[in-house]
């Protein structure tokens, strides 16, 4: 699947492009929607809302809608109660994509350097690439909070090159999404992208990237 590109390390994304973790993360955005006496939502309506951290999804869930927004001490206080109630849920539900396994295993057969770079917060991007036994692949996971600015500011993929000792023309990004493609764009790094994710309910097809793959194999 890098064959067509020369490089020497990759950047993956998690959420949408590893993992199909909406099960989990839905039931914690319904578990915090009750602590606040608010309706909860279906599964395919939190779907669409991932793809920007989980601030985001926070205030999209309480706002009902892509572009909702609530104050920031309501933001805040939901943001601490969708965090507890995901660190029970973080990888319960969650499912490993088909050939991703096999594709990190190519990868890394090849020599090439692997670091998972996504907006969810360390603590549980560390633990669920533990409990679905991805993390074994990884030289360097980025969490969201690892660094002052996530996707799709380049600094996570940035500070990847820098850690790597490649330059970004060396590197290959891959996610699911948009945010991931203008990361990728912003930090110089080819990007490929995968059709099955969270790219907001928006086709893949509208992403400028360097090439749509079917999995990571």
């Amino acid at each position: 699947m890098t064959r067509r590109f020369r490089a020497s390390g990759v950047a993956i994304d998690l959420d949408g492009t590893m993992l199909d973790t909406v099960a989990d993360l839905a039931a914690a955005v319904n578990a915090m929607l009750a602590d606040f006496g608010r309706p909860t939502l279906p599964e395919s309506t939190v779907r669409s809302y991932v793809g920007k951290g989980a601030r985001i999804l926070v205030h999209r869930a309480l706002a009902g809608s892509l572009d909702g927004r609530v104050d920031e001490d309501t933001a805040d206080r939901a943001v601490a109660s969708f965090e507890h109630h995901y660190a029970r849920e973080n990888g319960r539900s969650a499912t490993v994509f088909p050939q991703v396994r096999e594709g990190l295993a190519a990868m890394r057969a090849k020599g090439l350097r692997l670091a998972c770079v996504t907006n969810k917060p360390q603590q549980f991007a560390d633990v669920l690439l533990a409990r679905t036994g991805l993390g074994e692949h990884f030289e360097l996971t980025i969490g969201g909070d690892a660094l002052p600015r996530g996707k799709p500011d380049p600094m996570q993929l940035r500070h990847v090159c820098e850690r790597f000792g490649l330059a970004p023309s060396e590197m290959i990004a891959i996610g699911d999404s948009l945010n991931d493609a203008l990361a990728a764009r912003a930090a110089g790094i080819p990007v490929m992208i995968v059709p099955y994710g969270y790219n907001e309910g928006r086709p893949v097809s509208t992403i400028d990237a360097d090439a749509i793959v079917s999995t990571l194999l």
